[in-house]
Order: C-alpha cells, then sequence, then structure tokens
C-alpha cells in the first residue's frame, strides 16, 4: 500500500508539472524582432551581373545546359554563383565571355541539387585560391572535396555579409536549404535566387527584412516553376524589373514579360545586366 507521504509527494510533483504546463501555455508569446543588417550608407555604384550558365541563352556562341550560374561584379571582386552542372560548360561560356577562373574570388553555392553545384569541382581545378560560401546543411562529401582542392570553406546557416554591398539570406527552407544573394544598390535591392525552392516571394520578402528596405530594383535568376499569380505578388512587393530564368518555366516568363513591358530582362547565357 502506498504510505500518506508518498501520496502527498506524487500530488505535489503533479500539481508542478500542472503549473508548468499552463505558464508555457497561457503566458503571451516573446515577440522577436527580425534580424536586420546595418547598411547604412553602404550602396553599391556600380554592379554588373553576367550570366554564364543557363538553360536559356541570348548569346548563341554560348552553349545552354540546365543549371544555373552567375558572375556577380562588385567595384571589389567577382563572386560567381552557382556553378550549373557541367564545369566544361561554365568554363568554355566564362573563357568565351573573357573570364578568367581566377579572377574569380569567391563562389556561393545556392543548395545542393547537381545542376548548380555540379560545375563546382572542375572550376576549382582551374582556381583553388578561392573561398567557397555553401549551406551548412551540405553533406560532409562536399565540404571535403572543397578544402581537399585547397578552396576555404565557409559554412552558411544564418544571414551574413558575402562581400561589400552583398549578403546572403542564410539557409532558408524549401526542400531542400537554399541561400540567395542580396546586393544593396543605389537603384534599390537586387535578389539573385538559384532556385527558389522557399519560395519566391518568401525570398523576395526575407531580402526586405534584413535589409530594412523596402524598395526592390531587381529580381533575378530560377523563379521554381511558380503560378502565374506570381506576377501580382511581385507588383504587390514592388519589385521594378525582373529576369526570370533557369526553372521559372515559360508560361510564367511570358505572363513577366506582358506585366512588365521594358522592365522585363530577358535571361540567360551571356546576358549582362550593369546596374549603375
Amino acid at each position: 500500500m502506498v504510505s500518506l507521504k508518498l501520496k502527498i509527494l506524487i500530488l505535489i510533483l503533479v500539481g508542478i508539472l500542472v503549473f508548468m504546463v499552463a505558464v508555457w501555455f497561457l503566458a503571451p508569446s516573446e515577440k522577436i524582432a527580425p534580424q536586420k543588417f546595418t547598411v547604412v550608407g553602404e550602396e553599391a555604384s556600380e554592379i554588373t551581373l553576367i550570366s554564364v550558365y543557363d538553360n536559356y541563352k541570348v548569346n548563341f556562341s554560348l552553349k545552354a545546359a540546365w543549371g544555373f550560374a552567375c558572375i556577380v561584379k562588385t567595384p571589389k571582386e567577382l563572386i560567381l554563383f552557382d556553378t550549373g552542372g557541367d564545369s566544361a560548360i561554365l568554363l568554355f561560356n566564362m573563357q568565351k565571355l573573357g573570364i578568367k577562373p581566377k579572377s574569380i574570388s569567391k563562389i556561393v553555392i545556392s543548395h545542393i541539387h547537381g545542376d548548380h553545384v555540379g560545375g563546382l569541382a572542375g572550376f576549382l581545378d582551374k582556381n583553388s585560391n578561392v573561398t567557397v560560401f555553401i549551406p551548412s546543411s551540405f553533406p560532409d562529401s562536399i565540404k571535403s572535396m572543397i578544402t581537399g582542392k585547397g578552396a576555404k570553406l565557409v559554412e552558411v546557416s544564418n544571414p551574413r555579409k558575402i562581400s561589400d554591398h552583398v549578403y546572403t539570406t542564410g539557409e532558408l527552407y524549401g526542400p531542400p536549404m537554399e541561400q540567395s544573394l542580396i546586393i544593396n544598390s543605389k537603384k534599390g535591392l537586387i535578389v539573385i535566387t538559384g532556385c527558389a525552392h522557399p519560395g519566391i516571394v518568401n525570398i523576395v520578402k526575407r531580402a526586405k527584412e534584413l535589409m530594412g528596405k523596402d524598395k526592390v530594383y531587381l529580381v533575378v535568376g530560377g523563379f521554381h516553376h511558380p503560378p502565374v499569380a506570381i506576377v501580382k505578388e511581385f507588383r504587390k512587393l514592388g519589385v521594378e524589373k525582373v529576369a526570370p530564368s533557369h526553372c521559372t518555366g515559360d508560361l510564367v516568363r511570358e505572363a513577366f514579360k506582358k506585366e512588365y513591358g521594358k522592365n522585363f530582362i530577358e535571361y540567360g547565357v551571356g546576358k549582362t545586366i550593369k546596374i549603375n
């Protein structure tokens, strides 16, 4: 038979447990301010974007293939965002465009899919004197490959600065986990996406939140086959110019072209966009 003291002890413990559960559910939620970068007075006066890998092309002397890679030229350096699916095609297109692999100082990989990371190993064979920013969720095999070829590895979880005027959203959930680039230019924010698995609208909203700015000058990259209604969402977000490519889909690209007119940019391999 259970003793009186033990019964009392059990009742006390049950009472404490009930109290803790009540506090957990009834207490008001803590409001956490969204993370923001400090970017006052830091706006790029000149940015150039060059498509070096895409399944669309505007320069027919180059090779097109399923995937995405873009050169971001800042006043300070050249950054390669994604590497497409095949290093031979990536390097061929770069050579044709007069971009030397050794002129690249940083590489940012959006996500794990082969059409974005497939060209990385071959590129590092040509230039390993780079810093590679990858989502921290990447497998150890890719991390080991990067360091094994002599490149510096930076694992990205949270939003962070990549270079002057250039930031990453940090890992956002798709699946898979994916990071996008944000450039703070004098004309407004520039958002570059690989495939936009977390949702292109979510990414643009996140960029505005992180930068503490409302003006979005340009969104470029793969939009991951969104519904046509996305065009109206972009208008609500105040996006001035669009350059959808890669996995956006022809139907949505045409809808953007119809809605945006002269502010629609036909994007593909060989396309150069200068913002100054």
